[in-house]
């Protein structure tokens, strides 16, 4: 029996289609049905390495996770990750294919589709129904051309849609009703449905407007979803989500600094910090200082190292980031970040954008060179410290130089990798993940003399996606949903 499916596209960008369908995915799961997440094509930096050694969105990893099935690369055929003066960096079925930018983009989504059709073909013939996630706005009707994201999708796989307003930025009436207008009529065909998502106050208040969505748009309304905090410490697929505050802490023990440079990626990494009680985790945009008070700077990955690189320095960050050093602090570079600790950073086959190099910031003996060929492992093994870890290796560069013979872990393949300074104050590693690791967070706070890891991160993840999932029940008419679905 083929499987049914249900597609939830959005009004725009960060409406919480992606945490709606992970909470779906496990409310389902625990009905008793097997479920699939898909995303036909997905923007972000923020990737996952899937067990057979492919990329896809983080958040499809997440709802993979949610329906407690393994990711797969069919989860998420095609994924953009933007690159500097290039584009973006595109991926199909989890490995490098080529790199556009948008307009010449545009004209190979056709061969995209087959690909498209295929995973989704796959993923149907495994579970009981399929949730499908649509990619920024169902209104973008000036790439409606080709698309294989949102409208193109739902008609070419016959998918009925529900479509998703986020109350919480004003507007969500005009917003649902307007996209009826200006979708194509056999577009809007598709839809059944409407969630409106993110809601604060009194339910009974929105009863009204409610009704005039309905009656605008002649779809059915099929929940009102109070606003769910705990989703703010699930790991997000857009760097939207870089712009919110980290909750404040009480007493925190351990000042780490992150400066954000533009091409951010894995970003997910420092979330398991931002969640301990005894972090303080500041993020610094450039036009700001890093604070001086900081025991800890971490300069995360990026997908267009080079770029990010010239961006750093432009903000002063290379002038803080020495100064913090002469204070006796220390410096952690996770995989791009990694690369800009270095002495030399190349590019001569122009993989981020013109061929050429950089001078790095020199804190380790280490040179890099980018390639064509991108490393996509899962890995597990024990850092310098003798503390077990397990995560993911996702870059595209070779790293040498005199600090590599002080490796940062011992991977279980026998090989080492990463590098640490002179002094021991400076640290550089590809691996992705590593903080997710509750001995490895205990490690680094008892390093800066701030106690142990107070959370168990996965215990963690697992107790809020059993929240959200309940959250939904108690919101979404998931009943009918399941009718409409097909």
């Amino acid at each position: 029996m083929t499987a049914r499916a249900l597609m939830f596209q959005g009004t725009g960008s960060d409406v919480g289609k992606s945490l709606i369908v992970a909470g779906l995915a496990r409310a389902l799961v625990l009905r008793g049905l097997k479920v699939a997440p898909f995303k036909p094509q997905n923007m972000s930096n923020n990737a996952a390495v899937t067990a057979d050694g492919g990329e896809i969105g983080r958040a499809q990893a997440l709802q993979a996770r949610a329906a407690r099935i393994s990711p797969s690369v069919d989860m998420n055929p095609v994924l953009l990750k933007p690159q500097s003066e290039v584009g973006a960096q595109i991926v199909v079925r989890g490995r490098v294919y080529g790199k556009a930018k948008a307009a010449d983009y545009q004209a190979m989504k056709p061969d995209l589709m087959g690909a498209v059709q295929e995973s989704f073909a796959r993923l149907k013939a495994e579970a009981d129904i399929v949730l499908v996630e649509g990619a920024g706005s169902a209104s973008e009707v000036n790439l409606r051309t080709n698309d294989i994201a949102n409208m193109g999708f739902a008609r070419a796989c016959d998918v009925p849609v529900i479509l998703i307003g986020d109350i919480d930025r004003g507007g969500v009436i005009a917003s649902l009703a307007g996209t009826k207008a200006v979708l194509d009529p056999d577009d809007a065909k598709m839809i059944c449905g409407f969630l409106v998502n993110k809601f604060r106050g009194d339910p009974a208040l929105f009863a009204d407007g409610m009704a005039r969505i309905a009656e605008a748009t002649d779809w059915e309304g099929l929940g009102l979803i109070p606003f769910f905090p705990d989703a703010r410490a699930l790991p997000a697929e857009d760097a939207l989500a870089l712009d919110q505050a980290p909750a404040g802490k009480n007493d925190p023990k351990l000042k780490i600094a992150v400066p954000l440079l533009p091409h951010i990626a894995n970003f997910d990494d420092l979330d398991p910090l931002v969640a301990e009680p005894a972090v303080e985790l500041v993020r610094v945009r450039p036009g700001s200082a890093l604070p001086g008070d900081a025991h800890l700077v971490i300069v995360p990955g990026s997908k267009a190292t080079l770029s990010d690189l010239r961006v750093l320095r432009e903000a002063g960050f290379d002038i803080d980031i020495a100064a913090h050093v002469r204070r006796g602090g220390s410096v952690l570079g996770l995989c791009g970040g990694y690369q800009i600790l270095g002495r030399v950073l190349r590019d001569p086959d122009g993989i981020e954008g013109p061929p050429g190099e950089a001078e790095g910031l020199g804190l380790l003996d280490i040179e890099t060179s980018l390639s064509g060929q991108k490393r996509l492992e899962p890995v597990r093994g024990t850092t310098f410290d003798s503390v077990p870890f397990e995560g993911y290796e996702m870059h595209m560069g070779r790293t040498e130089g005199p600090d590599c013979a002080r490796p940062f872990a011992s991977l279980a393949d026998g090989t080492t990798e990463g590098a640490i300074s002179r002094d021991g104050r400076v640290y550089g590693t590809y691996v992705h993940g590593l903080f997710a690791s509750d001995p490895q967070r205990s490690a680094w706070l008892a390093r800066f003399a701030a106690g142990t890891a107070q959370i168990r991160y996965d215990d963690q993840i697992e107790t809020i996606l059993d929240g959200l999932a309940a959250h939904l029940e108690a919101h979404v008419d998931i009943e009918r949903l399941l009718t409409l679905s097909r």
